[in-house]
């Protein structure tokens, strides 16, 4: 069992960090190279994913982990996003944006498995362009509702890399 005193990392920042590791894992085996975002983060960019080849588009993400998605409403699942993260996403740019969210169990003795055969992360992530949604009058945070297709997978990493290339994800 993890407690404070094995650890100098809170949880969260250990949810911060299986996050990225996630996104790594399956962009790179999606055939595509990931840098870490912009530093400091002013514009709600974690993590940088490129394509090689034609055009090299590339994707911006904000990433986000959490033991509390929302539970699934008509194919969806709710997520509370900071006010700040949602303005940014939602702003038009050059380079696509996503927000990544993975979804992990509550018992956090069940993040992670190794073993001799495997290596599982549990559960999974959800992608979610957020380009154009509505303005909002909230102070702190915003209810987004991610399809539960939306898995964030090697093949939504190759479709949405294909996406950019084509300028279909704007």
């Amino acid at each position: 069992m993890v407690s404070q005193t094995d650890t100098r990392l809170t949880k969260e920042d250990r949810q911060e960090l299986l996050s990225m590791a996630y996104v790594e894992a399956v962009a790179t085996q999606a055939g595509c190279t990931v840098t870490k975002g912009p530093y400091p983060d002013r514009e709600s960019v974690d993590m940088q994913i490129r394509a090689h080849g034609g055009m090299q588009p590339c994707l911006d993400v904000q990433l986000k982990a959490t033991t509390t998605l929302g539970p699934m409403k008509d194919g969806n699942l709710v997520f509370s996003l900071k006010v700040k993260n949602y303005e940014d996403l939602r702003r038009r740019t050059l380079v696509p944006r996503l927000l990544v969210v993975l979804d992990l169990p509550k018992d956090e003795e069940q993040w992670l498995t190794v073993e001799p055969a495997r290596l599982v992360l549990r559960k999974c992530a959800y992608w979610l362009k957020l380009t154009g949604f509505p303005e909002h009058d909230n102070k702190e945070t915003v209810s987004v509702r991610i399809p539960a297709e939306n898995i964030f997978d090697m093949d939504a990493v190759r479709e949405l890399m294909h996406q950019a290339e084509s300028r279909e994800l704007r």
